[in-house]
């Protein structure tokens, strides 16, 4: 495995400039700015990521007005209430994605909210305070207690509401397998275990937020 300083610099050769790189890297929310998200937007969120698994962005993105107004705000106490005469109506409705597995995981995740928020004070609590040393954690967490969160669902989720991960892309599994840290895609829990240790590296060595490391390593892969 290549230390940080390979990486900035290959990094700085692609864009020709510290300016320019920075101004394609994103950009991370501390804890603070996390708990400050409301539980209900922690849920439209973890929806907006289900329902545009597999599916073009655009077309969910520009159905989701629909979607706030059909699930009542995503206030998690009303849509925890939704049961399945409520959501088989739903699939008549023809201003949302009418999936009945997807429509099905937003009462269940409302659930998921309200259980955690039950624990820690609100889901915000429990986002800010999980240790990004640990971040794959999180994932398998959200992976387990929650619905329709696995695969890629939960690094996404979490970098949609702003909370600092590397997400496993098919670049940055390719980099990853390039520099022999693994063989193919991360799945199993002495891989995620073994990536993480490298952005844990990488993130003391330049003190730059693992969603920083991330993209620079997808810009290492050739297109």
């Amino acid at each position: 495995m290549r230390d940080y300083q390979w990486l900035h610099t290959f990094c700085l050769n692609r864009f020709g400039s510290a300016a320019a790189l920075e101004a394609h890297l994103p950009e991370a929310f501390g804890p603070a700015q996390l708990r400050l998200i409301s539980d209900d937007r922690y849920l439209s969120t973890m929806a907006l990521r289900v329902f545009r698994a597999g599916l073009k962005h655009s077309l969910v993105d520009a159905k989701w007005p629909a979607f706030e107004q059909v699930f009542f705000g995503f206030d998690p106490q009303k849509v925890v209430l939704m049961g399945a005469e409520h959501l088989e109506r739903l699939m008549q409705d023809t201003r949302i994605i009418r999936h009945l597995g997807k429509l099905k995981s937003v009462p269940r995740n409302a659930q998921f909210v309200l259980d955690v928020a039950r624990e820690k004070g609100s889901f915000g609590a429990l986002i800010a305070d999980w240790p990004v040393t640990d971040i794959v954690g999180l994932w398998k967490y959200l992976a387990k207690h929650g619905n329709q969160m696995g695969g890629l669902s939960a690094p996404r989720f979490l970098r949609m509401v702003g909370k600092d991960t590397f997400v496993p892309t098919n670049d940055v599994v390719a980099a990853l397998v390039a520099q022999k840290v693994i063989d193919k895609q991360p799945t199993s829990q002495r891989d995620l275990a073994t990536v993480q240790q490298v952005f844990n590296q990488w993130h003391a060595e330049s003190g730059r937020p693992l969603c920083q490391l991330s993209m620079m390593l997808a810009y290492t892969v050739n297109h």
